[in-house]
């Protein structure tokens, strides 16, 4: 979704980040920084923002297409692996859990998760790009009807929510020696129930272990890791197989929104069709019918 640079100053590492033209606003940029320092300051395991010598966060740039924004990160220790442990999975789900100790009540003044903005306007923005796939759509639409009902009849007094980050998955976290975790790119940060994080974890864990006995192992040990420090209560269990689909309607609309701005080629009909089939198959596992 952007562009980023890895920066030395001889000793250390930094991550620079630009915001491609036109995708975040200056007031969603510093909302995302004050989440992170608030984050920072809870001395939870997260890549930071650094101020440049004018104590500025934001740095503006003139790009031959206009004004981008440019952000300078810590360095996230360790490595990038999709191929992790029961036991490091443990450990993500206790280090997500301290995060949401943190943003719990915690109100951005950025988008807010809800049924409009994950379903119902998402599915119309896809529709008119993938004009011609009829039947994923369809799907699609048939979903965005389900999960609508299901995000209305929630009980909300039981649902904990606060800031989300809405992308935590292997490719957003790094591993330092098979123990500590640190979580970056939090530039889908915005306001929703903290349970989207956790059902999104799974979601992606599923998709990235196509060995369903190692999945459930380390699924497990994840929730358990969480429950150690946060209990997940049982309106939350409730929603955590529907929580996903919903994100990842939402992600497909985003890249169809963003087609001009980044790397495009993948984005054809082959491109929908796999990424139904994945939310087809988290649905299979977890025993959905839209028809229920």
């Amino acid at each position: 979704m952007n562009h980023l640079y890895i920066v030395h100053d001889g000793e250390n590492k930094y991550v620079f980040r630009v915001y491609t033209h036109h995708w975040r606003t200056q007031l969603e940029i510093e909302e995302e920084l004050r989440l992170l320092n608030l984050l920072k300051k809870a001395d939870r395991q997260v890549a930071f923002p650094i101020a440049d010598q004018s104590n500025k966060f934001i740095q503006e740039i003139e790009a031959p297409e206009g004004k981008r924004f440019g952000v300078l990160f810590s360095f996230a220790k360790g490595i990038k692996t999709a191929k992790f442990s029961p036991e490091t999975s443990f450990l993500i789900g206790q280090a997500l859990a301290k995060v949401h100790q943190s943003t719990e009540n915690v109100e951005l003044m950025r988008m807010s998760y809800n049924a409009q903005n994950l379903l119902k306007n998402p599915v119309a923005k896809t529709k008119e790009f993938y004009s011609k796939n009829t039947s994923e759509i369809e799907f699609l639409e048939s979903l965005s009807a389900f999960l609508t009902l299901k995000m209305e009849n929630i009980d909300q007094q039981n649902m904990r929510s606060g800031a989300v980050h809405l992308d935590v998955w292997f490719d957003n976290l790094h591993i330092d020696n098979e123990k500590e975790i640190t979580f970056f790119d939090f530039d889908f940060c915005g306001n929703g129930y903290l349970c989207f994080d956790i059902s999104y974890f799974l979601f992606q864990l599923l998709a990235t272990n196509l060995n369903e006995e190692e999945y459930q192992a380390k699924a497990e040990s994840f929730i358990k890791g969480y429950e150690t420090i946060t209990k997940i209560n049982d309106e939350e269990k409730k929603f955590l197989p529907f929580a996903c689909l919903a994100i990842m309607t939402y992600y497909i609309s985003v890249q169809c929104d963003r087609f001009e701005y980044w790397t495009n080629i993948f984005l054809n009909e082959d491109h929908l069709k796999r990424m139904v089939g994945n939310l087809k198959r988290w649905m299979a596992y977890n025993k959905i019918e839209i028809n229920d």
